[in-house]
């Protein structure tokens, strides 16, 4: 079950985990769901991204209300272990919150218009 309301599709997702490798470097993300809904409730969140094997689905539902209320464009890949792993933790995270891109610039804008394309 996906916490999102559009379906993406499984080469927009490995995208995702690629920019965030990119922008881990030289960028700011925030790890976990607490540090990306205080990104996206302080509005310095530039992509949210929310994994969909999270259990209870509970956990992360409250994040796209967040982020339809604030404008800032969300997106969800399919594992929280691929998650972790793009952002370079070795543990599973539920979301991620990217707040200064970094080198992975170019990227995220082109995953930003991909969720711009994927909601119409």
């Amino acid at each position: 079950m996906s916490v999102i309301d559009f379906e993406v599709p499984k080469n927009v997702a490995e995208s995702v985990y690629d920019a965030l490798e990119a922008v881990r470097g030289s960028g700011s993300i925030k790890k976990g769901v607490n540090e990306a809904t205080k990104a996206i409730e302080r509005g310095t969140a530039k992509l949210i991204v929310i994994a969909e094997d999270v259990s209870p689905p509970e956990i992360v539902m409250h994040i796209p209300v967040l982020c339809k209320e604030k404008k800032i464009p969300y997106i969800s890949v399919p594992n929280k272990q691929e998650l972790g792993k793009a952002v370079g933790i070795e543990v599973s995270t539920a979301a991620v919150a990217v707040q200064e891109t970094g080198k992975g610039k170019r990227e995220i804008e082109d995953i930003v218009k991909k969720i711009n394309d994927l909601q119409k």
